[in-house]
Parts: C-alpha cells; structure tokens; sequence
C-alpha cells in the first residue's frame, strides 16, 4: 500500500510551538499501561509543557479542564510518577524522557490461563457479574 495525501489544502505543518509523544510511546507498550486518566493526564501535560517537559498548572485547573474528580487526579498523577513518566515538585511538573521499555513490564501481566482471566480481565469480570447478577445488555 502507498502512502498518500489525502487532503492536499489541509496538510499539517508547525507554525509556532507544538508538542510531541515519541512513537516509542505507543510502540513499546506505555500507552497500553495507562488507564483513561492517566492517559488523560499524561496527554495534558504534554500539551501544556514547554520544550523541556516543564508545565505549571494548578491541579483544580487540570481536574476542571479534564473533567475528572480531585481523587482521580490524585490517583493518575501518582501512578504517573510511579511508572517514572513525570516528576512533580507540588507545584511543577515534568513530562520525562520515556524511560526504558524494561521498565514497564512490570505494569503489565500476561494473563495465561482462566483464573487470570477471572481474576484480573475486566471484561471477563464483568461478563461474569453480569450472569450472576443480571442486568442490561452493553
């Protein structure tokens, strides 16, 4: 298959600042590891950084601007601090360089057999509440 244009008139092009995610981010499995918040959350600050990762909004900002609880901003903020994806001084924050891919399998399970399944799948999980419980068709 060959690559083309598909809207000549509408071909993106930088005319001021922009921002950009590796495409390490999505090939080496961070982007698999994060939930909808933290995705959320990462994607944000990333928009909203200077050249060198650095941002400074208020958290009641972010958590208006993505529509997301104070608890939920808590959580995503840790959890992006603890897979060493930004850095935060309270006041501050750092997108930071992505760190090596050996770093994120520890974010991830293989699930390999049906107690995994059961155990950790959230459709799984939820198909089987569902059965037992009833209730509507998704």
């Amino acid at each position: 298959m060959i690559k083309k244009i598909l809207l000549k008139d509408r071909v993106r092009s930088i005319k001021g600042t922009f921002a950009f995610i590796e495409h390490r981010f999505l090939q080496e499995g961070y982007f698999s590891i994060l939930t909808h918040h933290e995705l959320s959350l990462y994607v944000f600050l990333i928009l909203v950084s200077d050249r060198h990762g650095i941002s400074w909004y208020a958290y009641d900002n972010i958590c208006s601007t993505l529509r997301i609880t104070l608890e939920e901003y808590i959580i995503a903020r840790n959890s992006l601090i603890d897979k060493d994806l930004i850095a935060t001084d309270g006041y501050f924050f750092q997108v930071l360089s992505l760190p090596p891919k050996e770093s994120i399998t520890k974010y991830t399970k293989i699930l390999k057999n049906h107690e995994d399944m059961l155990r950790t799948d959230p459709a799984t999980i939820h198909y089987h509440v569902q059965d037992r419980f009833g209730g509507g068709k998704d």
